[in-house]
């Protein structure tokens, strides 16, 4: 008999597949992500690029993006080209401007997309700012004023290159009557 899945295991199963399809599209690049998700004590930004949004209504959390440099530059050349702008336009250090900008914006639109997915399948509503994105030497552990028991890493990748969502919940149940 199967264990009934966690509900932050459920969260983080529709938000990974918000990423996977989102990326997909925007980049032209094939995305992949571990079945297997980590419990972990706490959500941190990490090196090279760190992508983090509260969100809050009928469900409250904290997703944080992270980006090694060479999936970050991975995802903005493609990201980039695939607008139609040259490749000898694109700027060539993760840490510029132009590639935190464009993976917030990733993350903006992962957001959207995986907000949508809740509120479809389980009819619950949450809303999010506008994500902040900040090139990393060191890690940051973040510790938002709702205390978030529990929490979650996702493992990715684009090619070669690895990234992880990060995924932090209230203590909530969704029960489901039929």
């Amino acid at each position: 008999m199967a264990d009934e899945l966690e509900t932050i295991d459920i969260v983080a199963n529709i938000f990974s597949q918000a990423i996977k399809k989102t990326l997909e599209k925007s980049t032209k690049k094939t995305i992949k992500y571990s079945p297997t998700f980590q419990s972990i004590p706490r959500v941190s930004l990490k090196p090279a690029i760190g992508c983090f949004v509260m969100f809050s209504g009928d469900y409250n959390g904290l997703v944080v993006m992270n980006f090694t440099a060479e999936a970050a530059m991975d995802l903005y050349r493609s990201y980039m080209t695939n607008m139609g702008l040259p490749e000898s336009d694109l700027v060539k250090e993760c840490t510029s401007n132009d590639v935190i900008d464009t993976m917030g914006e990733m993350t903006n639109q992962v957001m959207g997309r995986a907000m949508s997915l809740v509120e479809n399948k389980f009819e619950l509503t949450s809303n999010c700012g506008q994500p902040k994105a900040l090139a990393l030497s060191n890690a940051i552990t973040l510790t938002p004023e709702m205390d978030y028991q529990t929490n979650r890493r996702v493992s990715f990748s684009v090619g070669t290159n690895r990234f992880h969502m990060e995924l932090a919940l209230e203590q909530t149940r969704f029960v489901i009557f039929k």
